[in-house]
């Protein structure tokens, strides 16, 4: 059932078509977690954080080591949304035009005239999963940015358009760092979200064990299709921000920023670099989304500090002062949330 928003505050009306909207959303998503659910053990925080990204119209960096079943994580969810699914596997001899595509001549077997044709690459789809996105040099991962910021790509000179809904999820892994390329602040700020995976639970391994030593292979339904993701994207957009909502987020944001007036000392020390403004952009929106899943068409700063560490854990830079002291990303990010100004507790 969807909440209404409080009357009170007529900044948090929407219409009611919008409701009824919300409400075929979440029986959708719900659908959607079920199938994920019938062939990924687990891992329930990861799937909501990507479906998530998915409705704020964003893209996800997922970090973890082999084995968590990341990629067919990705694949079940491009399965029950009917989405075109293709995988790239970064390694450091791929070339952008590997990604992207290449003109190549071809020649009309009538007249015998040449000319140059562009061959669509890989990154023509709906959800490309890059797989291990820091083996590849920066070049490679700089072909990303235009598709993944404007979706199109730019090749000879011409611009091709993206099929929508379109999505990039990458992984990486953790505990491999010789011989990759970390990606640059640029890259990573693309991703509205950085997702850790972590080890199932002893419970969760034996069904995992179980379901992969037995032989069947459970099917997965088509829920929803790209057409009611883009609608669903657009409903998003219009959950309305309260006020004291936005100040929260862009407080919290220019909090994190050691060159900030409003910074504190222990920032100024621990940060070396923070958020910039796409972050607050980008939390406000997978508020928005979150606040729908939940039944809500109005965001709250709970929404906001619950998805606060996903949003900015790749977007802060420690200091050596902060890795001298055993200081980790998350410790910062979840120091700037418990001490940010609390509003008062009818707001939350």
């Amino acid at each position: 059932m969807v909440t209404p928003p409080p009357r009170e505050d007529e900044s948090t009306q929407i219409p009611v078509g919008d409701v009824e909207a919300a409400a075929a959303l979440i029986a959708s998503v719900n659908e959607v977690k079920e199938q994920v659910g019938r062939v990924v053990v687990g891992q329930s925080d990861v799937v909501e954080q990507l479906l998530i990204a998915i409705l704020a119209r964003g893209h996800c960096l997922l970090e973890g080591v082999p084995g968590l079943a990341k990629t067919l994580m990705v694949r079940t969810l491009a399965s029950s949304m009917s989405l075109d699914f293709r995988r790239i596997q970064f390694t450091p001899d791929l070339m952008p035009g590997d990604i992207t595509g290449t003109d190549i001549i071809q020649e009309d077997h009538e007249t015998g005239r040449r000319e140059m044709v562009f061959r669509k690459g890989p990154i023509f789809t709906q959800m490309l999963l890059a797989d291990e996105i820091n083996r590849t040099p920066p070049k490679t991962q700089a072909a990303l940015l235009e598709a993944m910021q404007e979706h199109e790509v730019t090749a000879g000179g011409k611009t091709y358009p993206l099929a929508e809904p379109f999505f990039v999820l990458a992984t990486q892994n953790p505990i491999e760092q010789e011989g990759t390329y970390p990606l640059p602040e640029a890259q990573r700020d693309r991703f509205l979200f950085h997702v850790v995976v972590s080890y199932p639970s002893r419970e969760e391994e034996a069904l995992i064990v179980d379901r992969t030593t037995s032989g069947e292979t459970p099917e997965v339904g088509h829920v929803i299709s790209g057409e009611d993701i883009v609608r669903f994207q657009s409903l998003v957009r219009r959950v309305p921000l309260p006020t004291h909502v936005k100040d929260w987020v862009i407080d919290l944001v220019r909090d994190a920023r050691p060159n900030s007036p409003e910074s504190k000392d222990w920032v100024r020390e621990w940060v070396q670099w923070g958020p910039g403004p796409r972050a607050s952009q980008q939390l406000v929106l997978a508020s928005k989304a979150r606040a729908l899943l939940n039944g809500r068409t109005h965001v709250t700063i709970d929404d906001v500090q619950t998805l606060a560490l996903p949003v900015l854990r790749h977007r802060i830079v420690p200091s050596f002062a902060a890795e001298a002291d055993g200081v980790s990303i998350e410790d910062l990010v979840d120091r700037l949330v418990k001490e940010h100004r609390v509003a008062p507790a009818s707001l939350l």
